[in-house]
């Protein structure tokens, strides 16, 4: 049997998950472009229509972590995710907001909610991400969540990057990324709470790192398809 290495501290364990950070997407070359003003209005279409599939996946993976919790008081924590993707009417919600973002890239919406534009790749990564959700303890889809740690600030820089050197764009547009600020950061407080109370244990604390890997591997490979899509247009 292999060594048990004890549990680690609440401070050791958060760094642990924050070192994850190293492989967060905004440090992928497409980003560093985006954040640059490096690509043309075909580019960010691409970009815009292939996250509308991760986009609205959101939803469906936060009612898969609810799904296999067994605690109703982390399931009234989590509720709430769903209820902002979604929207608590037409017209209204995360997705809807992404939907308006694509309209200021010169996409219509039915391409968009047709998925005529979607790469293999981000299919395949987005589809791990929801079928981890649905079979991995509710405790590591939780974890895999946690790249909200990172995201606000990724976020903030992304809205200053795209209303400095993209001014075709309509700014009101990006309401998307202003309203999701916030709004993450509010919820990775309350995922890392749920994960530094709950994972106690060194193969619990493991996991939760090993899951927050994963995401992270599933943001950079979604950014891989783009960009090896684009390269093979040129």
């Amino acid at each position: 049997m292999g060594e048990i290495h004890p549990a680690l501290d609440r401070g050791e364990f958060e760094g642990m998950l924050r070192s994850t950070e190293r492989g967060y997407w905004d440090k992928h070359p497409f980003h560093q472009r985006m954040h640059a003003g490096e690509l043309g209005p075909v580019e960010l279409r691409v970009w815009v229509a292939n996250r509308w599939y991760y986009q609205r996946n959101l939803p469906q993976k936060d009612a898969a972590i609810v799904a296999n919790c067994p605690l109703p008081e982390v399931r009234r924590r989590w509720l709430p995710r769903i209820a902002y993707h979604d929207g608590v009417a037409d017209g209204d919600g995360g997705c809807a907001r992404w939907l308006v973002l694509a309209d200021a890239v010169g996409l219509t919406r039915a391409e968009v909610i047709d998925e005529r534009h979607l790469l293999p790749g981000v299919r395949f990564a987005v589809d791990s991400y929801v079928t981890f959700a649905r079979t991995r303890p509710w405790i590591e889809g939780v974890a895999s969540s946690l790249t909200e740690l990172f995201a606000p600030a990724a976020m903030a820089a992304r809205t200053v990057a795209l209303r400095q050197h993209y001014p075709w764009l309509d700014h009101d547009a990006l309401g998307y990324f202003d309203s999701r600020i916030n709004r993450a950061q509010q919820e990775c407080v309350d995922a890392l709470d749920i994960v530094l109370s709950h994972c106690t244990s060194r193969p619990s604390q493991d996991a939760a790192v090993r899951a927050l890997e994963f995401k992270t591997d599933v943001l950079w490979s979604m950014l891989d398809a783009i960009e090896h899509s684009l390269l093979a247009d040129r």
